[in-house]
C-alpha cells in the first residue's frame, strides 16, 4: 500500500484554502501544515481543517515536517523563489498560475524539476472543467485559421479590490489572468504563436503609475489562427460583458452562454469557470444558400463548482506523482502562455508589435 503523500500549501488566500480543503479530504494526502506570514490568514483554516500545524517560515515547515510536496499558492513574484527551494528540498510542486515573473525563471523551474527528478504541475483549472474541455474539443472542428475572442473582466471592491492591488504590484491583469485563456487558445489551435501587440490603460489613482488595471491583447498563430483577449480588474469596470467566450471558424462557432446563472457578478469566483451551456453554430448551407441545420444549445449546468475543480486539480498531481506521469508537454504549455502574455506586457509598454522567436 502506497504511503501517504506529505504536502504542505504555502499561502492561505482563495486558492491556498481551496487546495488545502482538497487535500484534507483526500485519503491518499497528508496535510501537514500551512505556512502564510500571518495567522490572520492560516489560523482559521487550520481550525477549520482540524488543527493543522502552523508556520510563518517555508524552510522551518520544511525541517519540521518532512513533506513529500508543497502546493505552492502565494503571489506570483514570489512563485520563482520558492519554486526552487522546494526543489533543491526534493519536494513536488503544485503551482498557481503563472509559473514565474519570466520565461526564462519558468525555463529555470523546468529544468530543475528535471534535474532533481520532481513534479511540477501548474494550476491550469479550466483543464480539469469538463465543460472547457468540450469547448476547446468543439473549436477543433471548426476548420483553420480559428479567431477565439475571449475576455475576464471584474469589478472589485473591498477584500477583492485590496488583493487586486497588490497582485498589480508584480503583474498587470491581461499577465496574471491571461495565461489560462491564452492556453486555451493554444490547446485550440495547436499552432506556433508568431506575433502579439497589446494596448491597456491605468484607471485608477490607487495603482503605481507604471502599471495598468486595463489591458487586451491580440495574437497570431503560424496557422492564421488569431486571438484577443481583454481583462481588468477595479471598482470602475462595466458588468455588462464581462464574460465572453466565443471561437469562430470556417465550418461555424462555438461558444460559452448565459455565465449570469453561475453567480452573482464578475466577482464571483465560480462565475470565473462555469459555462451552463455552450452553444454550437453550424455554418453549412443548402442548396438556396440558406443555413442547414439550427444551432445546437449543450446544457452544462451540472459541471464541478470551484471546490471540486481543485479537488480534480490534486488528483492530477497525486496520479502525476503516484504514476510517474511525463509532464513535458504540461509544462511547455504552461511556458508558451506565459511567454505570450508577457510578449503582450512588453508590447503594451513599448507600443510596438512583439514578433516570438
Amino acid at each position: 500500500m502506497n504511503k501517504k503523500i506529505k504536502v504542505l500549501v504555502l499561502g492561505c488566500g482563495n486558492m491556498g484554502a481551496s487546495h488545502a480543503r482538497a487535500y484534507h479530504k483526500m485519503a491518499d494526502f497528508e496535510l501537514c501544515g500551512l505556512i502564510a506570514r500571518t495567522p490572520k490568514r492560516r489560523t482559521p483554516l487550520a481550525a477549520e481543517l482540524g488543527g493543522v500545524a502552523e508556520f510563518d517560515d517555508f524552510g522551518k515547515a520544511i525541517a519540521a515536517t518532512q513533506p513529500d510536496a508543497v502546493a505552492i499558492c502565494t503571489y506570483p513574484d514570489s512563485h520563482y523563489k520558492f519554486a526552487q527551494q522546494a526543489l533543491n528540498a526534493g519536494l513536488h510542486i503544485f503551482m498557481e498560475k503563472p509559473l514565474a515573473e519570466t520565461v526564462a525563471q519558468a525555463q529555470g523551474i523546468v529544468e530543475l524539476a528535471a534535474q532533481k527528478k520532481r513534479k511540477v504541475v501548474v494550476g491550469y483549472i479550466l483543464r480539469h472543467n469538463p465543460a472547457w474541455i468540450k469547448f476547446v474539443e468543439i473549436a477543433r472542428t471548426l476548420g483553420k485559421p480559428l479567431v477565439m475572442r475571449m475576455n475576464l473582466n471584474q469589478q472589485s471592491s473591498g477584500a477583492e479590490w485590496q488583493t487586486h492591488k497588490q497582485l498589480m504590484q508584480s503583474m498587470s491583469p491581461i499577465v496574471d489572468c491571461g495565461v489560462h485563456y491564452v492556453d486555451i487558445m493554444c490547446q485550440m489551435t495547436r499552432s506556433k504563436p508568431v506575433l502579439v501587440q497589446a494596448i491597456g490603460a491605468r484607471l485608477s489613482e490607487e495603482i503605481d503609475e507604471k502599471m495598468y488595471n486595463y489591458g487586451q491583447l491580440q495574437v497570431r498563430f503560424e496557422d492564421d489562427s488569431v486571438g484577443w483577449y481583454e481583462a481588468g480588474w477595479g471598482p470602475m469596470m462595466s458588468e455588462t460583458a464581462f464574460f465572453v467566450k466565443d471561437v469562430i471558424g470556417p465550418k461555424g462557432c462555438v461558444s460559452i452562454v448565459d455565465p449570469g446563472a453561475a453567480g452573482t457578478g464578475s466577482a464571483d469566483i465560480d462565475a470565473h469557470t462555469k459555462t451552463n451551456s455552450l452553444l454550437q453554430h453550424h455554418a453549412t448551407l443548402d442548396a438556396n444558400g440558406e443555413l442547414s441545420s439550427k444551432d445546437v444549445l449543450i446544457d452544462t449546468r451540472d459541471e464541478p463548482g470551484h471546490q471540486e475543480l481543485c479537488d480534480r486539480e490534486q488528483a492530477w498531481f497525486l496520479q502525476a506523482i503516484r504514476d510517474d506521469l511525463d509532464l513535458s508537454e504540461h509544462l511547455s504549455d504552461a511556458v508558451n502562455s506565459l511567454r505570450i502574455v508577457l510578449a503582450a506586457d512588453e508590447s503594451l509598454r513599448s507600443g510596438q508589435v512583439v514578433r516570438l522567436q
